[in-house]
């Protein structure tokens, strides 16, 4: 159980942090300023204000993380009339450093209690200062201030100029492309070092690899290594495919083998040993897919099985949404960990194959059509294209509004019946 929750946690995690340094990378190289990047999520233990004036936080929860983008939806920013703050004045007269933290002082701090700010467009914040409520004292706003929000986290404010919507079409899309684009690079990736770890890449041709063992059928009937067995009975093989479906049903059977050595051919007969497998029994010979070690081979596996694994992906949603669709198709986190244990049977190959999978699921989840998904957004994208001028903010808010409310109820709906599939019936 303790294997299973590290795996899930570092699974997990890994899966949301490429997602999120995504949309990090390319709002940076976009001018948005990206105002926190969090790893875990909950309440902060420590932050970090970098020079790029980001500030980098390690919360509690050690699952996931997110990316704060100036002005994004999920960016809210409001100092209150009636809130009490204290003030940073530098030596130009204008405010650097606005706490509304109890967690926190400031050094010379100037007591005040807001009526009214403008962060975005003016950059002054007024209100009573030290109580005195007979005048209001507005104080000017440095570009690059910051705000100490109530938790101790202190990040920069958020003017008009570098905020998501400043930005150009262009790089707003790639933006919110770049997250699922991460996820497709870290399945390529992962599948690659899987190819690693196991030595090398399946080939997938009835050229075969003998177990090397002593009750090896195919090894004590003379089949060697590399050899290709190009019929099995005098039916044809060309795949391992063909190869596996010919031999499974011959299980205690005399088989005649036709093997292929070079230009040569010759016949060797064989009795596959029956094996039971989820209650079925089948024929085995002590036989592998051949590999192909080379470097080559491993570096193209990473594109070659995303690909196959993405069409795959493709199809069963295809199949979700041509009126066969299940909740038992879906999966949320309670799914995760239930097939994350089953990962960690098959050693570091099982998770690094289970990290690829969910990886493009991730992918390819959030570049679907749904407002609050990346794909939402990339279709929001377009069709500001297309009208040449963006939603207004109400109906962009609405419809995003309505994609959220969509999602929670899926995750609930889902997560209830992984519930019931995984852990009571």
């Amino acid at each position: 159980m303790i294997t299973t929750i590290i795996t899930f946690i570092i699974v997990f995690g890994i899966l949301v942090i490429v997602h999120e340094f995504g949309h990090f990378y390319f709002a940076k190289r976009g001018g948005i300023l990206v105002r926190e990047f969090s790893i875990g999520m909950g309440p902060k233990l420590v932050y970090h204000r970098g020079k790029d004036g980001t500030t980098y936080t390690l919360r509690l929860l050690p699952v996931g993380g997110y990316v704060r983008m100036a002005g994004a939806e999920d960016d809210e920013e409001e100092l209150k009339p009636g809130t009490p703050v204290s003030l940073y004045v530098g030596a130009d007269e204008k405010v650097e450093r606005i706490n509304t933290s109890k967690k926190s002082t400031l050094f010379n701090g100037i007591p005040l209690e807001v009526t009214a700010t403008d962060l975005e467009d003016e950059l002054w914040i007024e209100g009573y200062e030290n109580g005195d409520e007979s005048a209001i004292k507005r104080y000017a706003v440095a570009h690059d201030a910051t705000v100490i929000e109530s938790d101790g986290t202190e990040l920069q404010i958020a003017p008009k100029d570098v905020q998501f919507q400043s930005a150009s079409l262009g790089r707003r899309l790639m933006t919110n492309f770049a997250g699922p684009m991460n996820n497709i690079l870290l399945a390529i990736v992962t599948f690659m070092l899987m190819s690693f770890a196991q030595g090398g890449v399946s080939m997938g041709t009835n050229q075969v690899q003998v177990a090397d063992s002593p009750v090896s059928v195919a090894k004590q009937a003379g089949v060697k290594t590399n050899d290709k067995i190009t019929a099995v009975n005098g039916r044809k093989t060309t795949s391992w495919t063909d190869l596996s479906t010919a031999i499974q049903p011959l299980a205690n059977k005399k088989t005649t083998l036709t093997i292929q050595i070079g230009s040569a051919t010759k016949h060797i007969t064989v009795t596959p040993k029956g094996e039971t497998s989820n209650g079925k029994t089948v024929g085995m010979i002590g036989i592998t897919q051949a590999q192909d070690k080379s470097i080559g081979a491993i570096l193209a596996s990473g594109f070659t099985q995303t690909w196959t694994m993405t069409k795959a992906l493709f199809g069963a949603l295809w199949h979700m949404v041509s009126g066969h669709f299940s909740l038992n198709d879906l999966g949320g986190p309670v799914a995760i960990f239930a097939t994350t244990s089953q990962a960690t049977k098959f050693g570091l190959v099982g998770v690094l194959n289970f990290l690829a999978f969910l990886s493009i699921n991730l992918a390819i989840v959030n570049l679907l059509p749904i407002p609050a998904l990346d794909g939402g957004k990339i279709l929001l994208n377009f069709i500001e294209a297309i009208r040449r001028k963006p939603l207004s903010e109400n109906v962009e808010a609405a419809v995003t509004l309505i994609g959220v409310g969509f999602l929670v109820l899926l995750m609930l709906l889902v997560t209830w019946n992984d519930i019931e599939r995984y852990f009571i019936h």
